[in-house]
């Protein structure tokens, strides 16, 4: 049965990209679907990094609020900012067909880490990233680069860099992508070279629990490869007690029923080497994908991961 539905989104433009992209597919199943733009406090703050102010959350706790007085009845967010443990009465309803999940090298004259210029500063606002790229730089030997914190939107990071603050910046590659940006990429790290944030690449939908009607009218634009592969990489950073302040990365792959799961952990003040951990096994269920992930997150925490 046809449903009237408002997302609330962020309003920058790849919240917007993103929130369109589901109107068009919900119009497409006979749904009448607005727009509600909303302001984050995680949009205001920009001058802090986000482990220090609250994490990730920031982006969702007013979209939540309209969720919960009934101004919208879904939230469409990049999973990787979506907190692992939603709030009473919310749920994720929807998991949508991943884009690429990778980290894309950014930069106007360095084709890669290894042609960065003496003293050089790479920007990144991910703890995630910090420790990867400590790790890679480590093993370039080149302690004498810098890297400084990097927040905004996809705009706003583009434009510092532009602007000649970086000599470079770590972005995922599926937002440039999303935004026809691709060709802004210089490099895209492979999954062994920097392995990505739990869900990075997915878009999920959160609604209100109560909702049955709105989660089934979500049904048709869910993808279930996608689902188990970031369930899984999600129950790895929720068993670390993961949040934006958590170092970790966590990636998925699911071939012939099997999902393949590693996971990755980093200290952003110690010496730069990193605890890597990875299991595979048949998964059919999200209780499966979340057992996997449950495995690895131990491995990690034996091999001194915290």
């Amino acid at each position: 049965m046809p449903l009237m539905l408002t997302i609330a989104t962020r309003e920058s433009r790849l919240a917007l990209w993103q929130a369109q992209h589901v109107q068009q597919l919900l119009t497409a199943h006979g749904h009448r679907v607005d727009l509600l733009g909303m302001t984050t406090r995680g949009d205001q703050i920009l001058d802090r990094t986000l482990s220090k102010v609250g994490g990730k959350g920031l982006f969702v706790k007013e979209l939540e609020t309209a969720l919960a007085e009934g101004r919208a009845q879904l939230a469409v967010h990049s999973l990787k900012d979506v907190p692992m443990e939603l709030p009473e009465g919310f749920a994720l309803a929807c998991v949508m067909a991943r884009e690429d999940p990778r980290d894309a090298w950014v930069s106007p004259q360095c084709a890669s880490l290894a042609d960065l210029p003496a003293g050089a500063v790479v920007g990144t606002s991910s703890l995630r990233r910090t420790v990867l790229l400590r790790h890679k730089l480590s093993e370039l030997k080149r302690d004498d680069v810098r890297i400084e914190p990097l927040r905004g939107n996809l705009d706003t990071r583009l434009r510092k860099l532009d602007e000649g603050q970086y000599a470079g910046i770590v972005l995922a590659a599926a937002g440039l992508k999303r935004l026809g940006l691709g060709q802004r990429i210089r490099h895209t790290f492979s999954t062994d070279e920097m392995l990505p944030a739990a869900g990075q690449g997915a878009l999920g939908i959160e609604i209100r629990a109560d909702r049955a009607d709105v989660a089934e009218a979500l049904a048709p634009l869910a993808d279930q490869a996608s689902w188990l592969a970031v369930a899984a990489e999600r129950a790895v950073s929720r068993a670390m007690g993961g949040s934006c302040s958590m170092p970790l990365a966590a990636h998925a792959t699911l071939l012939g029923g099997r999902l393949h799961l590693r996971g990755a952990w980093g200290d952003p003040e110690g010496v730069p080497q990193l605890v890597r951990a990875e299991a595979e096994g048949p998964v059919a269920t999200l209780a499966d994908a979340e057992a996997l992930g449950q495995r690895v997150a131990e491995a990690l925490g034996a091999g001194g991961a915290h």
